[in-house]
């Protein structure tokens, strides 16, 4: 049988903190799973089902949404294809359904890869690999983007983690975001501003419990701290799941759901480069050289655990 996101590759690895686990697939080189001594640290899903919600994939060369599918630059247009038709939008990239293939690979760590070639309304070939290495708090994650073509091309990266712990239902975890301002968006999720979150309902720097709102919004306004921003779920009895970034990760993607399977609720904190519609507004876009490379990180960290 062959599962519908591809090759599984199982990581673990034992350390001083415990016994940490993860699965990643193939196909998006999603991550399926994500655990420290048996604590799941993301919603699991099966090998037989495809990431619910994009659950766990990677979002390149663009994260989020593409008004229409259209951009330009250097009075060249370009059409993607729709791949939101509800909302007429090109959405989450162009590596989605793609399946990576292993470099290299070991007991706790894998790096795939996969190319972007040049097609509809993306005219670049962009080389992409994706590292997973387990540490002791959880996981690290490292992009690498390299532009093998003869001209620059634009290039974002965006990943869909949903986060947990355990059994704590996710309703009852408070949700902290270090960030100073909300990206304001049309009923087709496209940005129409970006405000102050001071005074609003969108101020998260205090934390809010995450049964008590919903959310498919961006934010900006990310505090680094030595380079690292971090967005952080906390339970009731204190622990706490987080994810961190490199600051060029300088916006971040909350998104709630209910239909999220075997949850009563889900979250997704996802760490992005550049908002939505960078293609046309050029925010957070970086356009590589010929034979430009880029690496940068992100991570899950667990804390408020002790070693069996």
């Amino acid at each position: 049988m062959t599962h519908p996101t591809g090759d599984q590759f199982v990581l673990e690895t034992s350390t001083s903190t415990g016994d940490v686990r993860a699965a990643i697939t193939a196909v998006a080189a999603g991550l399926r799973t994500l655990s420290i001594n048996d604590i799941d640290l993301v919603p699991a899903y099966g090998e037989d089902e495809t990431p619910p919600s994009g659950s766990g994939i990677v979002l390149v060369p663009w994260p989020n949404r593409i008004r229409d599918g259209k951009w330009s630059h250097d009075g060249r247009e370009y059409q993607l294809a729709i791949t939101e038709p509800a909302r007429a939008n090109a959405i989450h990239g162009l590596l989605r359904y793609a399946e990576y293939t292993p470099v290299e690979q070991d007991r706790d760590s894998v790096t795939l890869a996969a190319t972007i070639y040049p097609q509809m309304g993306y005219p670049f070939t962009v080389r992409t690999a994706v590292r997973y290495e387990l540490v002791a708090d959880g996981l690290k994650v490292t992009h690498f983007l390299e532009n093998l073509g003869g001209e620059p091309a634009p290039v974002a990266v965006g990943t869909h983690p949903f986060l947990k712990i355990g059994d704590v239902p996710t309703e009852e975890l408070v949700l902290r975001l270090d960030a100073a301002s909300h990206i304001e968006v049309d009923d087709r999720l496209l940005p129409t501003g970006e405000v102050p979150v001071d005074d609003t309902e969108w101020d998260f720097r205090e934390g809010r419990r995450v049964g008590d709102v919903q959310l498919d919004d961006a934010f900006g306004g990310l505090a680094a701290v030595d380079g690292t921003v971090e967005h952080t779920l906390v339970a009731p009895d204190g622990r706490t799941v987080s994810v961190w970034a490199d600051d060029e990760f300088a916006y971040v993607q909350v998104f709630t759901t209910e239909s999220y399977p075997g949850e009563s609720k889900a979250i997704a904190v996802e760490p992005m480069t550049a908002p939505a519609d960078a293609f046309n507004s050029g925010r957070g876009l970086r356009w590589l050289d010929p034979g430009e490379q880029w690496e940068l990180s992100w991570g899950i960290r667990f804390a408020g655990f002790t070693a069996e």
